[in-house]
């Protein structure tokens, strides 16, 4: 039994050292003490955090923030039930996270943003940054603050050096990817006249679609997020002037009115909106998909053409994006869901290519101006780049 638990451990403590060498590296927490007094605090009411990372040599100046996902909670139960975890506390949160892929400090696994000051946001406010109710019920003792922490968040970081900021990517992803969507603008007006300043989304453009079912579950969802959290008077005003507020979380309805330059990183056949969106779990009662879901690979025919439509509505939801020059598009046929965070499909030797071109070359040569990079790729199973995602029996969305 020892010998057991101490093989365990030193298969751990081995492959923690590969993966410190070869791939990534270890950054201390931050908390963002003075955002207190604001009332900009998580959902427990302890105060928002960040890890970062000094830029370098010639990045010192150069500012990647990256915003963390993590879906979001939608009313007092599913808000009360992150408010224990890293999701919704401070409190809860690693003192310590690895940075990789885009957040790599290493020019050989991330070329083009290695050297610069490197931040990861922690999202802790389940509204992807939007919130802000300022009455809390002390019998929950629930704080709904997301564009308060944003903006202390974003206040810390320009003290500390993004002031001088001449290059600048918000990126995040999922719930964070839709949040580099919603604050781009936001993003680039804090920032010097003269910074180069562009917004990159991995995983984050949930599109507005019925289930299997033809039930509204998404939209549905969405709405009950933003009148949870008071999100109306903090969404884009170019899209909520014409919809109604909870729509403009859905970034087709919003992103035309967008005037920093994006980038849409994302799946065709992302999984968390194929298990989330396309087929929630109450679209499919008796377990039909659940297979499926887990695995691609396990998907009947039937159920292949059903995805297949998935990617019909999801190009045809990027329709609006535009292919102006400062627009950049990725958008690959896995099953898969942030593809920037992780080394091996950000940039490795068998990550995800669209003709020949890897997720981070892309991205680089999009931000530095040196290629228009818009591409979309053929439907599955064309592409044997892939890094499908394949899910444990037990996994969460």
């Amino acid at each position: 039994m020892v010998d057991a638990e101490l093989r365990t451990w030193i298969y751990a403590l081995i492959c923690l050292l590969i993966f410190l060498k070869a791939e990534g590296y270890f950054v201390d927490i931050t908390y963002v003490e003075s955002a207190l007094a604001k009332g900009a605090v998580c959902l427990d009411g302890s105060p928002p955090a960040y890890h970062l990372s000094p830029g370098f040599g010639s990045g010192v100046n150069n500012w990647l923030v990256h915003i963390e996902g993590g879906g979001w909670c939608n009313n007092v139960t599913t808000c009360l039930a992150r408010k224990n975890s890293r999701l919704g506390s401070s409190r809860h949160m690693a003192k310590q996270i690895a940075f990789s892929g885009i957040l790599n400090n290493r020019q050989t696994f991330n070329p083009d943003f290695y050297n610069w000051n490197k931040v990861k946001v922690r999202y802790c406010d389940g509204s992807s940054f939007t919130g802000d109710v300022e009455r809390v019920n002390p019998a929950t003792n629930l704080h709904y603050r997301g564009a308060r922490v944003w903006l202390a968040v974003m206040e810390d970081l320009l003290a500390k050096g993004m002031s001088k900021a001449k290059n600048a990517l918000l990126s995040g992803c999922s719930a964070g990817g839709l949040t580099s969507i919603l604050h781009c603008d936001n993003f680039r007006a804090i920032l010097p006249l003269g910074t180069r300043a562009k917004c990159l989304s991995d995983a984050g453009y949930f599109i507005d679609m019925k289930d299997v079912t033809g039930a509204e579950h998404i939209k549905a969802f969405f709405n009950d997020v933003v009148t949870t959290h008071g999100s109306a008077q903090n969404l884009p005003s170019s899209c909520t002037s014409r919809l109604t507020p909870s729509m403009c979380f859905f970034p087709q309805n919003m992103v035309q009115q967008i005037h920093t330059p994006l980038f849409i990183l994302n799946a065709a056949y992302d999984s968390w909106q194929i298990r989330n969106i396309l087929v929630p779990g109450v679209a499919d009662p008796h377990g039909t998909w659940h297979y499926c879901k887990l695995d691609i690979q396990q998907c009947s025919s039937p159920q292949l053409q059903i995805m297949q439509g998935f990617r019909t509505e999801f190009l045809n939801a990027l329709a609006g994006f535009g292919r102006s020059s400062s627009t950049g598009m990725f958008i690959n046929s896995c099953y898969a869901h942030c593809q920037s965070e992780m080394q091996e499909t950000w940039l490795s030797s068998d990550s995800p290519v669209l003709e020949k071109m890897p997720i981070a070359k892309a991205v680089g040569d999009w931000f530095y101006d040196r290629i228009a990079f818009q591409k979309i790729d053929c439907p599955y199973p064309c592409d044997s780049t892939c890094h499908n995602r394949i899910f444990g029996d037990n996994s969460e969305a």
